[in-house]
């Protein structure tokens, strides 16, 4: 099999996580049982750029038990756990083509690996397969019937794609999906950033001013998070209904120039470029410790720290790095900037990517089911797959909820019943 991973004598371990995962991974498990009989991907190839996890490696078993020639890749290089990819290849048979850690050149690659599968699904976080398809493919998109996007990131790409007319499939924005980012992106960005730079640092939060850029799903949870650790959180944004929104949910609000000066912690979540920069790494006081838990590692400028750095001391702990300013002024990056919570801890729970991978599997099926009503534009999950999902997810939990009675639904639909 074409493959390029690190260590296939590692598959052991990977099998056992992955069976692990999928303890919490109700609803998955039952989309995939429904797969097994029906085969409803069938015949089709996909490619998948997702990060390489545990969690993910369920939702590549389900796409290959609904009968999809499935080939996967990483989409960033420091959240693939290497004995994952081993059982994937080992174990499942899935060509996988991710190493963790690997270099610039090499992710690259691996992302032309999985085109060169000659897909007609792709699977991304962050949007690189379906940029590069455009920019470099233009002979693949003729066959590809659409796209999955699992990201905020990705998604931000695609919809200016498509405001440009650039588009030239659909794609399912995943990311959009109430099942999704309401929690996932909350839950499970929080707890797992927070895990991410307490397996990194090691340090209290209990007292800190923790600031946290953006105050969208993600920077909702990582702020909640961080307050339940103790932590004085201070927000920044850019969005005035948000900003008023953090302000109500009780967080300091300021701008990053104002939060630089007293941030002890600082994280980015803002799926945009450079939110921090010189002017705020130069106010930073000694010891400030910097991470992201944005996709892509170019919310924190780290050009300009390198370059304004006298020294720059490569992982004086494992993933920290140490930029010493002119002044004796120590900042410290984690992670090389890139995701925290898969640099340096595992990522979601599995509990919450259960929902996200459901989504992404039936949004698969839905996009091959109605390929010739679909046109070249970024679409929201239809509202049944999500309320199927939810309503799986609530009985997994022994949870039950009310219905409307006869009379209620009336109400609702009626206009000329008043008060």
């Amino acid at each position: 099999m074409n493959h390029h991973i690190k260590d296939i004598n590692l598959a052991p371990q990977g099998i056992k996580r992955i069976r692990w995962a999928e303890n919490e991974m109700p609803v998955l498990r039952q989309v995939r049982e429904r797969f097994e009989k029906e085969k409803p991907l069938a015949g089709y190839r996909l490619s998948a750029c997702l990060h390489i996890t545990t969690e993910t490696a369920n939702l590549l078993r389900t796409l290959k038990a609904g009968g999809a020639e499935v080939v996967a890749c990483a989409s960033n290089p420091l959240s693939t756990q290497d004995d994952v990819t081993a059982a994937l290849v080992k174990d499942y048979g899935i060509p996988t083509f991710a190493i963790k850690g690997e270099d610039h050149d090499t992710y690259y690659k691996h992302l032309h690996a999985a085109i060169a599968h000659q897909p007609q699904v792709t699977m991304d976080d962050g949007a690189d397969l379906v940029s590069i398809i455009h920019k470099e493919y233009h002979d693949l998109i003729p066959t590809i019937l659409g796209s999955m996007e699992e990201t905020t990131t990705g998604v931000i790409r695609l919809r200016a794609m498509e405001k440009d007319g650039a588009l030239k499939f659909p794609v399912i924005s995943v990311n959009d999906a109430m099942t999704k980012h309401l929690f996932d992106n909350r839950y499970g960005t929080g707890q797992s950033t927070i895990d991410g730079i307490l397996r990194a640092t090691g340090i209290l939060l209990a007292g800190k001013n923790f600031v946290v850029a953006g105050y969208g799903w993600c920077g909702k949870g990582v702020a909640m998070r961080a307050r339940g650790m103790a932590s004085q959180v201070i927000v920044t944004e850019v969005d005035p209904i948000r900003a008023i929104e953090a302000a109500l949910d009780g967080y300091r609000v300021m701008p990053m120039a104002e939060a630089a000066k007293i941030g002890d912690i600082f994280v980015t979540l803002t799926g945009d470029i450079h939110v921090l920069r010189q002017e705020h790494f130069e106010k930073m006081k000694d010891g400030a410790i910097i991470a992201n838990s944005g996709h892509f590692n170019v919310e924190i400028n780290l050009d300009e720290l390198a370059a304004m750095s006298k020294t720059v001391n490569k992982e004086i702990r494992t993933l920290v790095d140490e930029f010493v300013q002119p002044d004796g002024r120590r900042l410290y990056v984690l992670g090389e900037g890139r995701l925290i919570n898969l640099a340096a801890a595992e990522g979601h729970p599995a509990s919450v990517m259960d929902m996200s991978f459901a989504t992404q599997a039936l949004a698969t099926e839905y996009v091959i089911k109605n390929a010739k009503k679909l046109t070249a534009k970024v679409y929201n999950v239809p509202t049944d797959i999500e309320n199927w999902i939810a309503t799986l997810k609530l009985k997994s939990m022994g949870i039950t909820i009310d219905e409307l009675t006869a009379e209620q639904q009336k109400y609702l639909s009626s206009w000329e019943m008043g008060t």
